[in-house]
């Protein structure tokens, strides 16, 4: 067996190693993060929001359906052009024709000629109530699959507010944990001093390291909490989720909630489910008389002018013209049917009793779903002034329990508890900014004063 020398084991891992290298994409140049505002990220999370664009596409649909709707009403125009073959009769028999002349004779009394030329424009009109009303139902579905569309905007525009303002809150977060252990390390610092110089006990030092300890936790869970966060607004915001980005608002600049009764009246003229549930409810009726009106007769006229001539010319051979109209209306006259159109109404009355049910059912919860998000965001403000006043309490608490244990009055223990009392404090606060937000911006989906 051949052996290998070091040196060489050396060239052939260095070898390695470089094919390795080489073989790794480089890195590319950071980017400068995209900073967002409230309004930008509203604005973004439409593009990317499935249950928005759902919507969208509905309501592009139903408009849609409204156009061919009313064209259904009006007259259809079509240049209508044909040739036909018809086999002949054998052994050169004729057919008098109008013209007082002979034209070979044809096997199918359908037709007119062996070789027969159609060039015709035709004008049809279709007059019926069904269609009028069908109208109307697409006009109202069109108007119901807007006010759905505004129902998905403003639940879009409630989840980004919600996933915005939590990621300002975990950003807070993690500069209050990051101020905390600071502070836990100057206060073990601190401790450490005063144990070498016989003034604090090493129980002191003890409690001061598990502290730390303590604090150094808080800020890894804050920085997870602060990733995940952002990935999750991202999501909405960007087609890369991991696209670096700040946000520019604040958990101080806290919008206004209005009256209850600027909120009430708001939501009297203004609620985008109520008046979807409306509009669909004027669909199903419509649909109703759409139904029975099957039961009348319906008229058509058709009018057509060109050439249907055993030649493709204005003239005849003869000299006589081709060119010419006809004209004539149907009335078809409903007699049977097995009983589809009744079933059809039967159809239309349950989706109209549906419909009520639901407007019904919606109008409770809106009344409900005031109340509830009113006195929700109205216990978050006040919330949010006695959250402010705890921390200036704290903040200041700690700052008299750091002076009492310099000058040996105070003991270890209190001020650990002052440092938690302001910790859980400002987090609270951070918190409790979301709270209201959030609950501000699900009454807005009531209201329509939305960001």
């Amino acid at each position: 067996m051949k052996k290998v020398t070091l040196p060489s084991l050396g060239l052939i891992v260095l070898a390695a190693l470089s094919s390795v290298t080489a073989q790794q994409p480089t890195t590319p140049a950071a980017t400068t993060p995209v900073a967002i505002s409230l309004d930008e990220a509203i604005q973004r999370a439409r593009g990317a929001d499935t249950t928005y664009a759902s919507a969208l596409a509905e309501s592009g649909i139903a408009d849609a359906q409204r156009g061919i709707a009313r064209s259904g009403l009006l007259p259809g125009v079509v240049y209508h052009n044909q040739y036909l073959y018809t086999q002949g009769q054998p052994s050169g028999a004729t057919t008098p024709t109008s013209a007082g002349t002979s034209a070979p004779a044809i096997r199918f009394i359908a037709n007119n000629d062996v070789h027969e030329y159609m060039s015709q424009g035709v004008v049809t009109e279709t007059i019926g109530g069904a269609s009028l009303v069908d109208f109307r139902k697409a006009v109202a579905d069109a108007a119901a699959a807007r006010a759905r569309l505004e129902v998905a905007r403003r639940g879009l525009v409630t989840t980004v507010v919600t996933d915005y303002y939590t990621v300002l809150s975990a950003d807070a977060k993690l500069t209050i944990t990051q101020r905390a252990l600071d502070e836990a390390q100057a206060f073990g610092k601190n401790t450490r001093q005063r144990e070498a110089v016989g003034e604090a006990a090493h129980a002191d030092v003890v409690k001061s390291d598990l502290q730390e300890q303590q604090r150094q936790r808080d800020l890894n869970d804050a920085k997870l909490a602060a990733e995940k966060a952002r990935i999750e607004l991202a999501v909405l915001l960007f087609p890369d989720p991991m696209t670096p980005y700040t946000v520019t608002g604040s958990l101080t600049d806290l919008r206004t909630l209005p009256t209850r009764a600027e909120v009430d009246a708001a939501a009297k003229g203004n609620n985008p489910d109520v008046r979807a549930a409306l509009l669909a409810l004027n669909a199903a009726k419509l649909g109703i008389t759409s139904a029975k009106l099957a039961y009348l007769p319906d008229l058509s006229l058709n009018y057509t002018y060109g050439i249907d001539a055993p030649q493709f010319a204005v003239n005849a051979p003869d000299g006589s013209r081709n060119l010419g109209y006809s004209a004539y209306a149907t009335l078809d006259i409903p007699v049977w049917d097995w009983f589809a159109t009744s079933n059809r109404i039967k159809q239309s009355k349950l989706r109209a009793t549906a419909a009520q049910i639901e407007l019904t059912a919606t109008q409770r919860r809106l009344i409900a779903s005031l109340n509830e998000l009113y006195a929700e965001a109205t216990m978050a403000q006040q919330q949010l002034a006695l959250l402010d006043l705890s921390v200036q309490t704290a903040a200041e608490s700690l700052r008299l329990t750091n002076l009492r244990y310099t000058a040996g009055d105070g003991t270890v223990l209190e001020v650990v508890d002052a440092q938690n009392a302001l910790t859980t404090a400002q987090t609270a606060q951070a918190d409790g900014a979301v709270q209201y937000q959030t609950a501000l911006a699900n009454l807005q989906t009531l209201t329509g004063k939305l960001p």
